[in-house]
């Protein structure tokens, strides 16, 4: 009986040991905020211009190939979507200004066949 309930009690225990296999931190490669979602980095960045984001699955740069989107920032309580435009390495987004404290979500249709949203908080 004692051997019955030792084993009982082991195949129980051993159901609830879940490893955490993580990534580790992720860094920003073009100097940007770095926001990691389904496994793909993507870096919210700065241009002169406007801002661009970049997508990364598992260190390799994603071609932006077929995928659109907007991106939408609030500022001062206000939010305003600015429309996505297909780069060559990266997705652009012309016209929007960052700013320190801003926060922004990024939602990108055809990533993988699916959407994705992502947010941002500009550091």
């Amino acid at each position: 009986m004692k051997k019955v309930l030792t084993t009982v009690l082991l195949a129980l225990a051993s159901l609830g040991f879940n490893p955490a296999w993580a990534h580790g931190e992720v860094k920003a490669r073009h100097g940007g905020v770095v926001q990691e979602v389904n496994d793909l980095v993507f870096e919210l960045v700065q241009h002169a211009t406007g801002a661009a984001i970049y997508i990364d699955d598992h260190g390799q740069p994603l071609k932006p190939a077929g995928m659109n989107g907007k991106l939408s920032v609030l500022v001062d309580g206000v939010k305003k979507d600015y429309p996505m435009a297909l780069g060559v390495d990266r997705i652009e987004v012309p016209g929007v200004k960052l700013a320190k404290g801003m926060r922004a979500v990024a939602v990108i249709h055809g990533v993988g066949g699916k959407t994705v949203t992502v947010r941002f908080t500009v550091k």
